[in-house]
C-alpha cells in the first residue's frame, strides 16, 4: 500500500512531441502515485530533448503544470539533469518548484548513505562522448548554445538526435555501460554503499564488495510507450512498481 513514507526513483522517460503514450503515463504518475510519496527523484533525461527553459514545444508547458501542482500538494521533486536535458535551468524550477541536482548528489535513504547520478558520468570507456560531455557543459558552450533563436536550437537538437542514433549503432554494448573501476572509485569518494542510476537502460541489481563491505548499484529502467519502472523505497526495503 503507497504510503507518503515511500521515496520514488525514476529516469530516462525521453518525453518528447511524438511520445505521447509515455507523457500520458508521466503525467498520471505525477496526479495519481507521486502524491502518496514524499519526494520523488528522477535521475535524468525526463525529456528526450531539452533546448531552453523557453520552448513551448508541447507537452513541455503540460509536463510543467503537471510537476507544480504536484511540488504545491507537498511532494518534493528532485531532478539530476541527464545527457538529453542538461540545458535545464532556473526558470524551470520557478515554474514547477522542482530543486536541480548536481551531477552526483548522496542522500540518506533510510540509514544507508547513496549515491544518486544519471549515469553517463560512469561511462567512461566511451571516451568520445566523455569528451562532448565537458565541452558541452562548459558555461561558454552553453551560453552560446542558448543564445541562439529558438527555430535554430530546435533544428539544431533533431540533428544531434539523428547523429547520436547512427554514432551509437557504431558502438559495442560494453563502451556505452558503465566502467565498474569508475563505479567504485565515484562510490568510495563519496563515501556511499549504494548507487542509483540510469542512462544505460539496462535495468538491475549488482552487488559487489567495495572497500571490503558489500555494495549495491541499482540501475534504472527506461520508460517506453507500453511501461514504465519506478523503484520505490521506504522503511520496510525497495520494490518496483510497473506503471
Amino acid at each position: 500500500m503507497p504510503s507518503k513514507q515511500d521515496i520514488l526513483f525514476i529516469s530516462d522517460l525521453h518525453i518528447g512531441l511524438k511520445k505521447s503514450e509515455i507523457t500520458d503515463r508521466f503525467l498520471s504518475f505525477l496526479t495519481n502515485r507521486a502524491p502518496l510519496a514524499s519526494a520523488v527523484y528522477i535521475l535524468g533525461d525526463l525529456f528526450d530533448a531539452w533546448i531552453g527553459d523557453d520552448d513551448p514545444t508541447p507537452p513541455n508547458n503540460k509536463v510543467r503544470k503537471h510537476l507544480k501542482q504536484l511540488t504545491a500538494s507537498g511532494t518534493a521533486v528532485f531532478l539530476q539533469p541527464g545527457n538529453r536535458d542538461f540545458l535545464l535551468g532556473e526558470q524551470f524550477c520557478r515554474d514547477t518548484g522542482v530543486k536541480l541536482l548536481g551531477d552526483y548528489a548522496v542522500i540518506d535513504l533510510y540509514g544507508i548513505q547513496t549515491l544518486l547520478t544519471h549515469g553517463d558520468l560512469l561511462c567512461t570507456d566511451d571516451i568520445a562522448y566523455q569528451a562532448f560531455r565537458a565541452k558541452a557543459h562548459s558555461l561558454e558552450w552553453q551560453h552560446n548554445v542558448l543564445s541562439k533563436p529558438l527555430i535554430l536550437r530546435l533544428l539544431v537538437a533533431r540533428w544531434y538526435r539523428i547523429r547520436s542514433f547512427f554514432h551509437k549503432r557504431k558502438k559495442s554494448y560494453d563502451i556505452m555501460d558503465v566502467n565498474q573501476n569508475t563505479v567504485r572509485q565515484v562510490m568510495s569518494q563519496h563515501h556511499c554503499s549504494r548507487l542509483i542510476h540510469g542512462h544505460t537502460h539496462r535495468p538491475s541489481i549488482h552487488n559487489f564488495e567495495l572497500d571490503n563491505n558489500i555494495a549495491q548499484r541499482f540501475v534504472l529502467a527506461a520508460w517506453d510507450k507500453n511501461m514504465g519502472e519506478v523503484l520505490c523505497w521506504n522503511k520496510d526495503g525497495y520494490k518496483r512498481e510497473l506503471i
